[in-house]
């Protein structure tokens, strides 16, 4: 049976309002379950909770209620610590290190000898991205270059259980896919993902489980296929050849220049459309089905909260 790797219970915060008036209810009972060996997806708008549910995982800051364990004790056991990697959402580091000074700097406080620290900053430098770029000083660094050497300080320990916070934040689109293919590869390995995100395609592709937050509370979490809707919503028939028949006429979404797209809402009706357009000398281009995706959940989810 897979352990939990992560263990919330009724998690609660507030802070302060402005100029200490009022108060600010940033955690409603928050509960979580990330197992072990897989990617969980924790994803929600600005201001939803998500770094204040990290923070609190990570001993950063304490709950006025509730319980978190990691590996089945305490988060605030010291020994734990060993097995966390973490990587803030804007991490600040001394920006007159480099970037090879600065992994070997975190590396040191976990004890690590001089020669292993040597050879897992090199292979930790090259295997996020940053081969040829050790010596340069963390100020000339983009964004996008911070999180990379953000992420190798984040593994200098050999964490099983890797905390991020907007990992994919500042990334170009290349950079987003090196990312993506590092966690994955990470998983492989046998660790445990944990990361925050509002990039909803980022974690549609490489999630096991996600949960949505939503004004402090969890409105939706599971197993990404369990959470996606298995039936179909409509399916789309593009074809070329004809002129669109006259009883599908009203089906058509897109007709441009010989090419047309239908839409069609269940399987009765695709199977007669295609015996008609291939009766009629149609050449079918593409039949495509549609399901619910990660961000028309995330979307209904926020709009539910905003009508409660």
């Amino acid at each position: 049976m897979t352990k939990d790797a992560i263990l919330v219970k009724n998690l609660k915060k507030h802070f302060k309002g402005h100029l200490s008036i009022g108060r600010i209810e940033a955690l409603k009972g928050v509960n979580l379950e990330v197992k072990e060996g897989g990617i969980y997806g924790f994803i929600g708008p600005n201001g939803a909770g998500k770094t204040t549910t990290l923070k609190i995982i990570t001993g950063l800051i304490f709950p006025d209620e509730g319980e978190v364990q990691i590996f089945g004790k305490p988060h605030t056991d010291y020994i734990i610590r060993k097995d966390i990697g973490f990587l803030p959402e804007s991490p600040y580091f001394y920006d007159y290190l480099t970037g090879e000074e600065l992994v070997k700097f975190f590396g040191s406080l976990f004890g690590i000898q001089k020669k292993e620290l040597n050879e897992r900053t090199k292979y930790l430098l090259d295997l996020v991205g940053l081969k040829g770029k050790e010596k340069i000083p963390l100020r000339k660094y983009s964004k996008g270059m911070l999180q990379r050497v953000g992420l190798a300080q984040a593994l200098i320990n050999d964490a099983k259980l890797l905390i991020l916070d907007e990992p994919m934040s500042g990334l170009d689109p290349i950079g987003r896919r090196e990312i993506r293919d590092l966690i994955l590869k990470l998983k492989e390995e046998g660790k445990t993902i944990f990361f925050s995100s509002h990039i909803l395609a980022d974690a549609e592709m490489i999630c096991d489980e996600v949960a949505i937050i939503v004004k402090g509370k969890i409105v939706q979490k599971g197993r990404l296929e369990e959470l996606l809707a298995k039936d179909v919503q409509f399916y789309d028939i593009s074809f070329k050849g004809i002129e669109t028949p006259p009883e599908l006429k009203d089906k058509v979404v897109v007709a441009f220049e010989g090419y047309s797209m239908i839409r069609l809402k269940d399987e009765d009706e695709v199977d007669k459309a295609l015996a008609t357009l291939i009766n009629k000398g149609g050449k079918i281009m593409s039949l495509m089905p549609h399901k619910t995706s990660l961000e028309e959940i995330f979307l209904s989810s926020i709009e539910e909260k905003k009508n409660e």
